[in-house]
């Protein structure tokens, strides 16, 4: 992992997505979706009937998150990461339409990981059980569809600084694997 921190804007264009490597720590700022499976589920649903899409996915960066309701004052209420392999089922076909960045917690299944490889798309991480600190650098939260889904909603997030660490490329690097490698011999 670098030392240096990359300062990087979301949506991602194809250069930002392919450039970020295994171990790159990242602060994002721009504008990111808020989306889980019950709402992934929906939009791949959404495909198969041949209809369009409530959001543009092109470029667009997803945050694996089911916020808590806000405090007064407040965008948005803790934000950590939900467990990205519950969107797996769903990954392949949304990063088709142009999905270029995720954001969640643990690991991705086979299928997803060819699809981003293929794609050039990263799988970056933010820190389970910082929900709170994460929230400080959310400053805007619209629901944009799925209203009813409460907090599993797809909503639009304007984010500044919002950190995370890129755990496996477009390249297939793996962050995950390559920080356990030095303890499998002990």
């Amino acid at each position: 992992m670098s030392d240096q921190v990359k300062k990087i804007r979301a949506p991602f264009d194809e250069t930002t997505a392919r450039s970020l490597r295994a171990g790159d720590r990242v602060l994002i700022s721009g504008t990111i979706l808020a989306a889980r499976d019950a709402a992934h589920k929906r939009l791949v649903e959404t495909l198969d009937r041949g209809e369009p899409l409530p959001v543009d996915l092109e470029g667009a960066v997803v945050y694996y998150v089911g916020p808590s309701p806000a405090r007064p004052g407040h965008a948005i209420g803790a934000a950590g990461p939900t467990t990205s392999g519950r969107m797996d089922a769903y990954t392949p076909r949304l990063l088709k339409q142009g999905l270029k960045g995720m954001i969640g917690k643990g690991y991705r299944g086979p299928d997803v990981i060819k699809a981003m490889e293929e794609l050039g798309v990263p799988y970056l991480a933010a820190v389970g059980g910082a929900g709170a600190l994460i929230a400080r650098s959310i400053k805007k939260y619209t629901v944009l569809a799925y209203e009813d889904l409460g907090p599993e909603a797809v909503a639009a997030m304007e984010v500044e600084d919002f950190p995370a660490i890129v755990v496996i490329d477009s390249l297939g690097g793996n962050y995950y694997e390559a920080g356990q490698a030095p303890y499998r011999s002990i």
